[in-house]
């Protein structure tokens, strides 16, 4: 019977194109050598880490679906060994378990942030994220009212304010002229 596996790893930010293929072709090469196949291989993207690991805040995740043998349990030691000193620094996290042979291989995983939108307004934020109460309110249509039907000729409070500053400014200079 073949028991199905994967793989999910957390590799270094700065990865290149060459540590992407040498820790494809090791993960290939453990696999085969416990006579498994690779079912998929696939680079997820890079995401933001909720914490920083090994200084970094964040990281490529990788997936990784394998199959081996029921007896073949020797192939997990062999890719701990792996990830534990040949990719060493390249991926800083790693978790294999085990799957349903009749499940199905369809997952979800959110966007990363090479596919991301790369512009998004606050405003955008809060509605997706329903938070539309700390949006600033633009004002009801009935202030908008209240405000429009005001006469021109009543001053408002800063009116007032620049004023009073005059007769102040106006007091102070008639004192000074005096002395």
């Amino acid at each position: 019977m073949v028991r199905r596996y994967e793989a999910l790893m957390l590799a270094v930010p700065e990865l290149t194109k060459d540590e992407t293929t040498t820790l494809e072709k090791g993960f290939d090469k453990v696999v085969r050598s416990a006579q498994g196949s690779v079912i998929s291989f696939e680079r997820w993207g890079k995401y933001r880490l909720a914490f920083p690991v090994r200084r970094n805040d964040y990281g490529i995740y990788f997936l990784a679906r394998f199959e081996i043998e029921d007896g073949k349990n020797a192939v997990l030691d062999d890719l701990k060994t792996f990830f534990t000193i040949k990719v060493n620094n390249v991926v800083m996290r790693n978790v294999v378990s085990r799957l349903a042979t009749d499940a199905s291989l369809a997952y979800q995983r959110p966007k990363s942030l090479e596919e991301a939108a790369t512009s998004r307004d606050v405003g955008t934020f809060l509605k997706e994220n329903k938070m539309e109460g700390l949006l600033p309110s633009s004002g009801s249509d009935d202030g908008q009212k209240e405000a429009s039907s005001t006469p021109a000729s009543q001053p408002d409070q800063n009116d007032e304010l620049d004023i009073a500053i005059e007769e102040l400014d106006t007091d102070a200079d008639e004192a000074n002229d005096k002395e």
